[in-house]
């Protein structure tokens, strides 16, 4: 994939806003543990920055997902991995399905206000139960009337205290667990809905993160996305521009804890010369940088992939997993060699360190990337069985 130089563009307008609108306020926000999410996505949306690749009838500058690959690489240069976790919820993990499957009915309703700011997402999958096993969730939606009415609960939720709405993953029947649940759009105002607490996170500390109950919550069927009974193959397909997002937004990310690590090392002299100058510490930062660049390449052929209309869950699978491990290797690597300065929290390198380990865990841990090879391998005891 190479970028044009309206993706350059593209990515300029990104860098002038994240200087501008978010890194001099990260510091507070991560303090604070919530960032405005109301304020910062209407800023983003005037400039179209939350529909980079959404349709043009709803508000989206229609383009292909490219560019919403250099977007999101581009938003890596934010000062924590918070507010690129947050955003990436926004566009390209709780609105992908409805933008795809939606009625016109509902991605006005919805999706336009999302493109706009004026409204927050969040996705609902996980529950205190069921993370990683999608498929054995609890929350269900029984009909009645013309109405779902929904109870359960959601757990993990980004954005989840700020969100106007969620798009729900619920079981909307019985029987087969794959062909048995549907995505929803629900407003998080709606009766029932309690949000129950905001989350006390390790790190991302700047992205509010909630446990949200449902009680008894009526929405109508006409919020169902697409067909009913489809959602999990629908939410399988959004995973995948999920995962692309995640890991897109790490590589500016990791490449800067490099930089900075280059820049302290040199200056900190040990023994009468710069750390920088032990072999051991200038050869693992040049491979950890061949990493990075491995790393992008197949994110790059992932998106050219997807583009052309094909089916990326392996390489997805292979860059989440590959990205989660190493950025646990390379924020291990760099806090160590900025010793006891890098457990300082004053450290933008601490932060680094305590924000990529959820890199391995959300959006799919690293033994479900692996479970997902090893089947479309053909390795899984289980596939080998059916042979």
């Amino acid at each position: 994939m190479i970028f044009t130089e309206q993706h350059r563009e593209l990515q300029r307008t990104v860098r002038k806003f994240v200087e501008t609108e978010i890194n001099p306020h990260v510091d507070a926000w991560e303090r604070d543990g919530i960032f405005p999410a109301h304020e910062l996505f209407g800023k983003m949306g005037k400039l179209g920055l939350l529909g980079v690749n959404k349709p043009e009838a709803y508000g989206g500058l229609g383009l292909e997902y490219s560019y919403q690959l250099a977007f999101s690489e581009e938003l890596g240069e934010v000062a924590c991995g918070a507010i690129p976790m947050a955003v990436g919820v926004q566009v390209d993990m709780a609105t992908p399905a409805l933008s795809r499957f939606g009625s016109d009915e509902l991605r006005s309703e919805f999706l336009a206000p999302s493109i706009r700011g004026d409204y927050v997402a969040c996705i609902g999958v996980s529950e205190p139960g069921a993370g990683s096993d999608v498929a054995n969730i609890k929350t269900r939606a029984r009909r009645d009337g013309g109405d779902y009415v929904i109870s359960g609960s959601k757990m993990w939720i980004t954005n989840g205290t700020q969100a106007d709405w969620m798009c729900m993953l619920a079981n909307t029947s019985e029987g087969n667990l794959h062909t048995s649940k549907s995505l929803i759009c629900v407003p998080l105002k709606a009766k029932g809905v309690t949000v129950a607490k905001k989350l006390d996170k390790l790190g991302m500390r700047s992205s509010d993160t909630a446990l949200i109950y449902f009680d008894e919550v009526r929405v109508p069927q006409r919020y169902c996305i697409g067909e009913e009974g489809r959602g999990f193959n629908y939410q399988m397909v959004q995973f995948q521009e999920e995962r692309l997002w995640a890991i897109a937004c790490t590589l500016r990310w990791m490449e800067n804890a490099i930089a900075q690590t280059v820049d302290y090392t040199r200056q900190r002299s040990v023994f009468g010369k710069p750390l920088l100058d032990n072999q051991v510490i200038h050869f693992k930062l040049a491979e950890l940088q061949t990493k990075v660049e491995l790393l992008r390449s197949l994110i790059y052929r992932a998106g050219e992939l997807m583009m052309a209309g094909e089916d990326v869950t392996v390489l997805a699978s292979m860059a989440k997993l590959t990205g989660g491990r190493l950025a646990r290797e390379l924020a291990d690597s760099c806090l160590q060699y900025f010793g006891g300065m890098g457990f300082m929290n004053e450290t933008p390198i601490s932060r680094f360190f305590r924000d990529t380990r959820l890199v391995s865990i959300g959006g799919g841990a690293d033994e479900v990337m692996l479970n997902v090879i090893a089947k479309k391998m053909g390795t899984l005891p289980s596939a080998r069985r059916k042979d």
